[in-house]
């Protein structure tokens, strides 16, 4: 209970701070939802060509999926399909959410981005990523990463 209080706090100043109009430029609410592969990852067709997909806060991965009440699956459905540019094996580690936007896919009318560190062998700086699990779009590998082989 003493970590609930604050945590309602934090949402409640966040949620008050965020702008009635969103800076996120790549939502899609045409885009189909994402399919799931027998390894349990989203199965990504596409590869992006803007170097801001998923690099920049305001271009961030939709990986809306149904609901949000499971945050991290689907997080996990999307990273785990990836890898290095030469396709090394990825490791992932969430750093924060930030980044307050207003959405009507949440209960408090506000969601968070959640930033992911990258990194994988031979690699000289860790890739930064921005996901957001509240608006849809279109699924992509971001520039600079690669699918996972099978």
């Amino acid at each position: 209970m003493k970590k609930i209080v604050p945590f309602i706090a934090l949402l409640i100043f966040t949620a008050s701070c965020v702008s009635t109009k969103s800076t996120l430029k790549n939502v899609d609410d045409n885009a189909p939802f994402p399919i799931l592969t027998k390894d349990n990852t989203f199965a990504i067709t596409e590869y992006s060509k803007d170097k801001r997909y998923g690099y920049d806060k305001d271009y961030p991965i939709n990986i809306y999926f149904f609901n949000t009440k499971d945050e991290t699956i689907n997080q996990q459905r999307f990273l785990n399909a990836l890898a290095g540019p030469k396709g090394e094996k990825i490791t992932y580690k969430k750093l924060e959410s930030c980044c307050p936007f207003p959405t009507k896919r949440s209960e408090m009318g506000a969601g968070l981005l959640d930033v992911y560190e990258l990194r994988w062998e031979g690699q000289r700086n860790p890739v930064t990523l921005y996901l957001n699990i509240y608006e849809k779009g279109v699924l992509m590998v971001p520039v600079g990463l690669s699918l996972k082989k099978n």
